[in-house]
């Protein structure tokens, strides 16, 4: 999948060698991210050049959460809040089809814009759907479950 240029897409699954990298060195940061503090790293460049760089607190949060993911075998796609998206790319972040997408669309439950012939629609507004559409889900499953417990259905 090829978004924004801004975006980041590793598209190959990690091997068992960088899983269990990813996995002893998330283990390593993990305990850093209750400190929320910047992070000094010491990087070996070529030439046996050495220099020191500094994490912000969030890129290590970022960091630690890559390698996990990593550590688990998945694929990362990083996507800017500010990243416009095709009607497909939505489509594949959402699991549904184009055209159900578009559909959304028409009947304006998510938020696009025109661009020629083209839709786009902002990172942000695809998650605040996503955000609303779990909302709606947990709304719902509560009401099952509250219903269940009415009738004593035993869960």
């Amino acid at each position: 999948m090829k978004l924004a240029d801004t975006t980041s897409t590793f598209d190959c699954l990690p091997s068992d060698e960088d899983r269990n990298v990813a996995r002893e060195t998330s283990r390593l940061l993990a305990p850093l991210l209750k400190q929320q503090r910047s992070l000094s790293v010491n990087i070996h460049g070529a030439r046996g050049k050495s220099e020191t760089a500094t994490l912000p607190p969030m890129a290590v949060r970022l960091l630690v959460d890559l390698l996990s993911e990593m550590a688990k075998g998945n694929t990362v796609t990083l996507i800017p809040v500010h990243a416009e998206l095709t009607t497909q790319e939505a489509a594949n972040l959402l699991n549904v089809s184009r055209p159900f997408v578009v559909s959304l669309i028409k009947a304006k439950k998510l938020v696009a814009r025109k661009v020629g012939t083209h839709r786009r629609i902002r990172f942000a507004d695809l998650q605040a759907y996503k955000a609303a559409l779990n909302a709606d889900r947990k709304h719902a499953l509560d009401a099952l479950a509250q219903q269940a417990q009415e009738l004593h259905l035993g869960y």
